[in-house]
């Protein structure tokens, strides 16, 4: 099982391009214990109690090999003043106003390394590296890193230039876990295997939490078909970090939700919330992740991202810019092997805003704890029309900053949420006419109209009468 990112070559601004090899590495494979595909899955089991903290002794699992060169500029960088549409769509001009910037707050990025780009004002410091030995993890051969922590972390100093991080005054630390320019090569058993996987995963996840981080980013994710096995050791190393990190340490992990295709994923996952066909990890651990989907510019789930019961939340995952790793300047294309540009996408760039904005809310309200910082963010995120307010394809819907810096939560001051009311359906009584008034009321009737023909007789009688009384005698004729 891989950790896989997209294949691609980052560029730098409008014109010109860098040159990045392709993806992440390979990881140990799942149990190989058979079950149906999707049953019983959505969902990971438990942890066994006595299951041990992963032993992070911040070194590579292997002795790795640079085969491709670290991204490289082709050409001179020039200002992009375009600003992001996700920015206008997050509202990023209206953050500031409510005290909240990132200020004190560390995010660990768990990537390709973060190259200390001149956006981050000094801002970044170097959390170890899993790809080279002694590293600090200040080398991004791949490009990747520097801008995922560029979504989160940049501040531009000229005004002319639009783009700027969700929490511009947050602090990065580094943590260089994986690399698709770095592979070992087995001779015993002529197997080759790019610089990253689930154990250096989960080590890394253990020394950021370590690292005195408030929030952890992972845009690396693991996808494996459900029908591979249940849960292996490497996965279970993971969900142990991640509680680690959640639960002991306070921390908010924030993961992508995985592109398609990745690793060993080729499809889309099952609609059927109850049995995926696909795990994506971290995602799956969802209890201890906020898993991110990516919404393209119509606010419509991107096709590539997977989808999944695990899906937390939604940001903007297409027509991406941020740093560019090799110059002073932006990137706003990808280029293939072939030459092809295309903008940059994915979940992968998604995960950051969210990590940004876990930041803020960390700024705006220090009081809460890690899992209440991921619930206040659901919880003011823009809900799909879906049965409780949540679907496989962008979870509790997209993030919304504002509301998340601003809204009262109920559970925040300890108001019981609302509880459903079983209130049985009852058929009303048959409903029985009183006819009293209406037969009162007819026979009032129908007397009245008998007293009145009664009198018209009466009287047409005594006229008839009066009138034969009058009429003179006839006279006898002479």
């Amino acid at each position: 099982m891989a950790l896989t990112r997209a294949t691609r070559v980052l560029s730098v601004l409008a014109a010109t391009s860098l040159l990045l090899a392709p993806a992440l590495p390979a990881a140990a494979q799942p149990s190989s214990t058979p079950s149906a595909p999707g049953q019983g899955m959505a969902e990971p089991p438990p942890l066994p109690s006595d299951f041990p903290l992963p032993d992070d002794d911040g070194a590579p699992d292997r002795t790795y090999e640079k085969k491709t060169e670290c991204v490289r500029s082709a050409g001179s960088p020039t200002v992009l003043q375009t600003k992001p549409w996700g920015q206008d769509m997050l509202r990023f001009d209206e953050i500031a106003k409510f005290g909240a910037t990132g200020a004190g707050q560390k995010v660990a990025v768990i990537d390709t390394g973060v190259t200390p780009h001149e956006f981050f004002g000094g801002r970044i410091s170097g959390g170890g590296d899993y790809v080279v030995a002694g590293g600090d993890g200040l080398e991004d051969c791949d490009g990747h890193g520097t801008e995922v922590a560029g979504i989160i972390a940049a501040k531009p100093t000229d005004p002319g230039i639009g783009f700027r991080g969700i929490a511009p005054d947050a602090e990065i630390i580094s943590i260089r876990q994986s690399s698709g320019n770095y592979e070992f090569r087995d001779e015993a058993t002529n197997q080759t295997f790019k610089a990253g996987n689930l154990s250096t995963l989960a080590k890394a996840i253990v020394r950021a939490a370590n690292s005195g981080a408030g929030v952890i980013n992972m845009s690396v994710d693991s996808c494996r078909p459900t029908s591979a096995g249940a849960i292996s050791p490497p996965e279970q190393q993971v969900q142990r970090a991640l509680e680690y990190a959640v639960d002991e340490k306070n921390v908010v992990v924030v993961a992508s939700a995985g592109n398609l295709p990745e690793g060993d994923c080729k499809e889309q996952n099952s609609p059927d919330p109850k049995n995926p066909t696909w795990l994506v990890i971290p995602p799956w651990f969802s209890d201890y992740v906020l898993s991110v989907a990516a919404v393209q510019r119509d606010g419509q789930v991107a096709e590539f991202s997977i989808n999944g019961p695990w899906v937390s939340v939604a940001a903007p995952g297409t027509e991406i810019i941020s740093l560019d790793p090799a110059s002073t300047g932006l990137a706003n294309q990808s280029v293939d092997e072939k030459g092809n540009a295309q903008p940059i996408q994915g979940t992968s760039f998604a995960a950051p805003y969210v990590a940004g904005l876990a930041a803020l809310v960390r700024q705006k309200y220090p009081e809460l704890n890690a899992r209440q910082v991921m619930e206040r963010i659901k919880s003011t995120a823009a809900h799909p029309a879906a049965n409780g307010g949540h679907d496989n394809l962008v979870g509790y819907g997209m993030i919304n900053p504002i509301a998340a810096l601003t809204a009262f939560i109920p559970a925040e001051e300890g108001i019981a949420p609302d509880k459903a009311i079983k209130v049985p359906f009852r058929m009303p009584p048959a409903y029985e006419r009183d006819w009293t008034p209406m037969q009162v009321a007819m026979i009032g009737t129908g007397g009245g109209l008998g007293a009145l023909l009664l009198t018209l007789f009466v009287v047409h009688t005594v006229r008839r009468n009066r009138r034969d009384d009058e009429e003179p005698a006839p006279r006898a004729r002479g």
